[in-house]
């Protein structure tokens, strides 16, 4: 096993800004590492759905390795499973085996060498599998990286798309072959004078990640991002003044309408009354934002790729995601690898994973699955949605995470709505939220 104790010392999360401290807990393997037969993996997720696809995956697990698995599951908040798992491996003890990380959580184990002390650098366990590196979306693997190991493998590809109404688009008349944004924009304008409908949304309310999120989407699509590849700032920049500028004019002609959040009662009325016509969210909305808020509009939906801006970018964005990652240091490392591989990553696992969660697939051959290609959708009106993910793929934009991500989230939050209010012009409000983050983490 490479590098230092797994545990972490007490200075190591509270003090020095998590700075980490030059001992170790007490407490190395307890016991020796597994090899083979009956084990009991903990299994920590803030997702029963990921739960239930784990479970359902122990018979192929069994069959693919050397082991007989049963998993001990504990489940609770997101960012709640983190400060346990920090709290834990300060007492050198009670670390799961297994852990999901979404997306927003993960930058608390990028702080000094907090992930390489607690988490498997997965790059040679995914090298030993003959074509699997390459088969990986790298655009997936980004945001768990760092310093050129990867310690945790995503849940999904969630590519950004347009959804429609095509009942309204139909009724009023709207262009279905939009390609830029700045056309949008025209065509949007005119659909909410004309009709009182918008065909995008920002969120406004108090989550201050679904807030940078609405921005964020569009930003990585335009080519822009919060952070780059070596975790700095690259916030204000031209790409990033463009964007906002663009969602200020939707919000100003009406084509785009603020929201409390994506998920809750202001939004659900948006829907029902077709005052939300469109929007641009990733590809795993249509289960937990539109089936779950309007199941009765099934069959009225569309998706389609998002325009592009004129100016260059991408031809998608993503948003969202749950990284899994293996704890060092525990006598079940080797089971829980074994099944990470076993059920995450085999072709048939990435199908079943789709079917059963929405979650697109990581592994770019799997989007060629026949039974996906001929999938058609209901709630979208019988349309095969894989013919407008496949042609995504080739240009899907990373995202890099930085340990100070949840600092520029605070700043970056109120700054958006001081422009979208009126209150700073875009290229104000991005500039002094790039100076309070700078301040306020010290680079």
């Amino acid at each position: 096993m490479r590098g230092p104790s797994p545990h972490l010392t007490r200075r190591t999360l509270l003090g020095g800004g998590l700075a980490l401290g030059a001992t170790a807990c007490a407490g190395h393997r307890a016991a020796a590492v597994r090899t083979s037969g009956p084990v009991s993996l903990s299994l920590w997720t803030h997702d029963e759905g990921y739960e239930t696809f784990f479970r359902t995956g122990i018979p192929g697990a069994d069959r693919r390795t050397d082991f007989r698995y049963r998993l001990d599951v504990t489940r609770a908040g997101a960012a709640d499973l983190v400060t346990k798992l920090l709290a834990q491996a300060v007492a050198g003890r009670g670390i799961p085996d297994l852990m999901g990380f979404e997306i927003n959580g993960f930058p608390r184990m990028l702080r000094g060498d907090i992930a390489e002390r607690l988490l498997r650098d997965l790059t040679g366990d995914i090298a030993a599998v003959p074509g699997l590196a390459a088969d990986l979306l790298p655009a997936r693997t980004a945001p768990y990286r760092q310093d050129d190991h990867l310690y945790a493998l995503d849940s999904d590809t969630p590519l950004v798309v347009h959804y429609y109404r095509h009942d309204l688009f139909t009724r009023y008349r709207l262009p279905l072959d939009i390609t830029t944004w700045e056309e949008f924009a025209e065509v949007g304008a005119l659909a909410h004078r004309r009709h009182g409908i918008a065909l995008n949304a920002v969120v406004t309310g108090s989550d201050v990640n679904q807030v940078v999120q609405s921005f964020q989407m569009v930003l990585n699509q335009r080519g822009g991002a919060l952070f780059d590849a070596e975790q700095r700032l690259t916030l204000d920049s031209p790409e990033a003044v463009e964007v906002l500028e663009f969602l200020c004019r939707g919000l100003r002609d009406g084509f785009v309408i603020d929201i409390s959040d994506y998920y809750g009662g202001a939004m659900q009325a948006a829907l029902k009354r077709g005052t939300v016509a469109g929007l641009a969210m990733a590809s795993w909305y249509k289960v937990y934002g539109l089936m779950a808020n309007v199941p009765e509009q099934s069959g009225r939906w569309r998706i389609r790729p998002l325009p592009r801006f004129s100016r260059g970018g991408h031809a998608t964005s993503t948003a969202g995601g749950t990284g899994f990652g293996v704890l060092r240091g525990t006598a079940n490392e080797r089971a829980a690898v074994d099944f990470l591989r076993a059920t995450w990553l085999t072709h048939e696992g990435q199908v079943r994973r789709f079917r059963r969660t929405g979650y697109l697939p990581t592994r770019r051959s799997v989007f060629e699955d026949p039974s996906l290609l001929r999938t058609e959708d209901a709630y979208l009106g019988g349309q095969r949605p894989f013919d407008v993910y496949t042609a995504l793929l080739a240009d899907v934009p990373p995202v890099h995470m930085s340990p100070d991500q949840s600092i520029l989230h605070d700043v970056l939050s109120g700054h958006l709505l001081r422009a979208y209010r009126g209150d700073a012009s875009p290229r104000e409000a991005l500039r002094e939220a790039a100076e309070d983050f700078r301040d306020q983490a010290g680079r």
